[in-house]
C-alpha cells in the first residue's frame, strides 16, 4: 500500500490553541511555531516563507552547517511585539515556514539545484524567500532564483570573509567563491554590491582588484568602528539604493566570543546588538527580495545554542524590519 501525504498546512499550535501558544520545547518543529507547508499551492497569500538549506559539501574549514536549520528552529521562542521597534511582525506578516529544500549529502550540484528549486517556488508566490543555511555556497541557488523573477540584485553582504575567491584549494564552487561566481554570472549588480564586516587575513589583493574593478564596496571591521554601525548602514543604504536588494548574513560577522558556533570564526567582529539593528535597519529601508543566514555550526540544544538563538534574532529583526517597511515606517 502507498500512503500519499495530505497537503493540508499544519498548525503547530493547534493542541495549545486555547493558550494562544506553546512552549518552545513541545510539538512540531516550525520557525516560530508558524504554519508549515510543502505545498506551493499553500504559499498563495504568504509574505515570507523561510526555507530550510541543510548542506554543508562546500565549507573549506569546519563542518556542521547541515544541522543549523532545525537548530535555529529549535532556538526560537514565541511571536510577540518588538520591544524597540514597536510592532509584531509575525502579526503584521504571514509567515509560513516552507520546509527545507530536498538536499542530499555528497551532491552538492543536486542540493543547489533542489534549493534553487525550492525557493524558486517561494518567489513565484510572490513571497520572500527568507533561507537558513547552510554553508554560504548556498546563496548562489538563493540569489539566481530571485533574480530570474526580479533582475539583478543589489546585495548586502555581511560577513568576515568577501567570498570573491575564483577558487579556494583548486576548487571554483566553494563558499568562499560564491560572491565571485554571482557577480561574474550577472546576478548581482556589482555597483548596488556592499560588503560589511570583513577582516582577517584574506581575501588578498587579486580579489580586491577584481571587486574594485566591478564597483563592489567594502566597509572593513576597521571602518564600522571609525564610522559606527549607524553610520556604516546608511552608506550601505545609500550605495545599494532603490531596487530588489537581497540580504545575506554569514554568522561570522559576529565576533566569535558572541557567535562561536561557526567553521571559520574570525576575532574582533560586531557584537549581537549592532548586527541585529543593523539588519532591521537595512530591512526596513531596502526593497528587500531576498535573505538568507548562513555558516551556523550547532553547539548545544534549543535556547543553550547561543549562536542559533543569534540567527534565529536575526531573522526576526529581519521580519519585523520588513513589517515596518510596509506600514511606512522606517526603523531609526
Amino acid at each position: 500500500m502507498t500512503l500519499v501525504a495530505s497537503a493540508a498546512m499544519i498548525d503547530p499550535l493547534t493542541r495549545w490553541a486555547e493558550h494562544g501558544e506553546k512552549p518552545d520545547f513541545t510539538g512540531l518543529l516550525s520557525f516560530a511555531g508558524q504554519r508549515y507547508t510543502e505545498d506551493p499551492d499553500e504559499l498563495a497569500g504568504a509574505d515570507v516563507a523561510i526555507v530550510g538549506a541543510a548542506t554543508d559539501d562546500l565549507v573549506s574549514d569546519r563542518p556542521g552547517t547541515r544541522f543549523a536549520p532545525r537548530a535555529i528552529r529549535a532556538a526560537g521562542c514565541p511571536p510577540g511585539r518588538h520591544l524597540s521597534a514597536g510592532i509584531d511582525a509575525f502579526a503584521a506578516l504571514r509567515v509560513v515556514d516552507y520546509g527545507d529544500a530536498p538536499v542530499l549529502p555528497g551532491d552538492s550540484p543536486g542540493s543547489h539545484a533542489a534549493i534553487e528549486r525550492t525557493v524558486a517556488e517561494v518567489v513565484a508566490a510572490g513571497a520572500i524567500p527568507v533561507v537558513l543555511g547552510g554553508d554560504h555556497s548556498i546563496s548562489e541557488p538563493n540569489m539566481r532564483a530571485v533574480a530570474a523573477r526580479h533582475g539583478p540584485l543589489g546585495l548586502l553582504h555581511l560577513d568576515a570573509h568577501a567570498d570573491t575567491g575564483t577558487e579556494v584549494f583548486g576548487a571554483t564552487r566553494s563558499h568562499g567563491t560564491v560572491m565571485y561566481r554571482l557577480v561574474e554570472q550577472g546576478v548581482v549588480d556589482g555597483a548596488r554590491y556592499v560588503q560589511i564586516g570583513l577582516r582577517g587575513y584574506w581575501p588578498g589583493e587579486r580579489e580586491f582588484n577584481w571587486q574594485r574593478e566591478h564597483g563592489i564596496t567594502s566597509l572593513f571591521m576597521h571602518d564600522v568602528r571609525a564610522l559606527s554601525i549607524e553610520e556604516s548602514v546608511g552608506r550601505a543604504i545609500a550605495i545599494v539604493g532603490s531596487g530588489p536588494v537581497f540580504l545575506s548574513v554569514d554568522i561570522d560577522v559576529l565576533d566569535p566570543s558572541v557567535a562561536p558556533g561557526t567553521g571559520t570564526p574570525e576575532p574582533g567582529g560586531m557584537g549581537a546588538g549592532e548586527l541585529l539593528w543593523a539588519v532591521r535597519a537595512l530591512a526596513s529601508a531596502l526593497e528587500l527580495v531576498g535573505m538568507d543566514l548562513v555558516e551556523v555550526i550547532p553547539t548545544a540544544v534549543g535556547s543553550a545554542d547561543v549562536t542559533a538563538l543569534i540567527a534565529d534574532r536575526i531573522v526576526r529583526e529581519a521580519l519585523t524590519g520588513i513589517a515596518l517597511r510596509r506600514e511606512g515606517s522606517v526603523d531609526d
